[in-house]
């Protein structure tokens, strides 16, 4: 039994096409990990790509749905914003999953597995969903720029091309290090919060029943266009490619026992980084409900938060602390949504360029759209891009979530380390169901 368990996993089975080059090769297992050691220390070793995927769940783009919610509903849909990081940490679980087994990124597997042209159309639908993603985190990044300190929005936009460099130069220092930057900007944001909390005094007990779903969300059609909105932008597909690709940075031995380890590990990264992105995403709920519900004002726009805080709450810290947590949230998602366009490009057309050329592209694809439509539009066109970007995500999402499921649930390719049967049933029932509400938002987006 402990023979077979050791015994190498065999590439190749159940794909079309066999695995040719490493997903960002630069930094491919270029982490060890301790063969003998205790488990806190084998998990410190697998923490950090978690941290990396949570910054997807907190990014600019849901800080509208949970300022809306939050102004008009008060604490109710906080238990959409609980349902929805659930089905978060299973597609997230499983995405590490396919990463460590096959040794495949997302992208490389819809190679491997479909034919030419399916794979140059997933290809094309997931850089407009990394586009639509880049285009809300950029302008986020921007609006924090010109709250704290005044720059116009459109100088704020190409000010956030300088993450090119910062990460070029921190992988250059190693893998480590952008996980080690990007932590510390979560746990700055988790501090603002942590300050805006206290400074909001939230009730606790109605916060607490906030988490427990009610039949209202459903029969008031107000109250669900706002959950469906949650729960439609709930999984950022790049995360999904992202997450595949950065599990590999661990050197892990190529055994059944040594994967299975690596997949516990990364499982328990996911969880608690992304248990903390629901600490963030209720936050900005709480906070909303607190400061704006109880006062009868409706705020969905980030900068009318900003303005309004501060009078709101009675100083002027809460305004400040809620654009550098913003800035924070910005500057992380554009980080690591540069990698997720590497990682995307080079999976899906196994192509290999230099690192600058190929951020500096990834970069230039949500830059680009930006700036031409605030110096066209003004700074008031940013809020219908945010929309439009959302539009776009959510005909993207469901082209990554059901190739995950199909390929973790397939024995061909994962082996005796294929997902089980309940967890089989209870993605495929989330992929349907996120399909469902994104065509549903979509309809009213469109004829609504």
């Amino acid at each position: 039994m402990d023979i077979a368990k050791k015994e190498p996993i065999q590439d190749g089975i159940g794909w079309r096409k066999d695995s040719s080059t490493p997903s960002l090769p630069e930094v491919h297992h270029s982490m060890k990990v301790p063969k003998k050691a205790g488990f806190f220390r084998k998990l410190l070793a697998f923490v950090g790509p978690g941290y990396l995927v949570a910054v997807g769940y907190m990014d600019p783009g849901n800080w509208a749905t949970d300022l809306a919610g939050g102004s008009q509903f008060g604490y109710t849909l906080l238990s959409v914003i609980l349902i929805s990081n659930l089905m978060a940490i299973l597609l997230q679980a499983l995405s590490g999953r396919l990463g460590i087994v096959t040794g495949r990124d997302l992208a490389q597997a819809c190679r491997d597995h479909y034919s030419k042209p399916v794979s140059y159309v997933l290809w094309f639908l997931c850089e407009l969903a990394i586009a639509a993603c880049d285009l809300a985190e950029v302008i986020g990044a921007a609006i924090a720029l010109q709250l704290l300190f005044g720059l116009p929005l459109i100088y704020g936009v190409i000010l956030t091309a300088l993450d090119v460099i910062l990460v070029l130069m921190l992988q250059k220092k190693g893998f480590r290090y952008i996980e080690a930057m990007v932590i510390s900007l979560i746990a700055l944001i988790m501090v603002c919060f942590i300050m805006e909390l206290i400074f909001s005094q939230p009730e606790f007990a109605a916060v607490a029943a906030g988490f427990i779903p009610t039949t209202e969300i459903v029969t008031n059609p107000a109250m669900l266009y706002i959950a469906l909105g949650i729960l439609g932008a709930t999984v950022m597909p790049h995360n999904l490619y992202l997450h595949s690709s950065i599990v590999q940075t661990r050197k892990i031995e190529p055994t059944i026992e040594a994967k299975r380890e690596a997949i516990k590990f990364s499982t328990i990264d996911t969880t608690i980084a992304l248990m903390l992105a629901l600490f963030v995403n209720a936050a900005i709920l709480i906070l909303s409900a607190a400061a704006f519900h109880s006062a009868g004002k409706e705020v969905a726009e980030i900068q009318d938060a900003y303005h309004l805080l501060g009078p709101m709450l009675g100083t002027g810290a809460a305004s400040i602390l809620f654009a550098v947590a913003l800035l924070a949230s910005g500057q992380n998602s554009t980080l690591t949504g540069t990698l997720a366009g590497q990682i995307v490009m080079e999976g899906f057309l196994n192509i290999r360029l230099t690192p600058w050329l190929r951020r500096l592209i990834t970069r230039l694809i949500a830059i680009i759209p930006a700036v031409i439509v605030i110096g066209i539009y003004g700074e008031s066109g940013a809020t219908d891009l945010l929309i439009l970007s959302q539009v776009i995500l959510s005909l993207q999402l469901s082209f990554a979530v059901i190739p995950l499921v199909t390929f973790t649930s397939d024995r061909k390719k994962m082996g005796v380390l294929v997902i089980p049967k309940w967890m089989a049933v209870l993605s495929w029932f989330v992929a349907i169901l996120i399909a469902g509400l994104n065509a549903y938002l979509l309809y009213t987006t469109f004829f609504g």
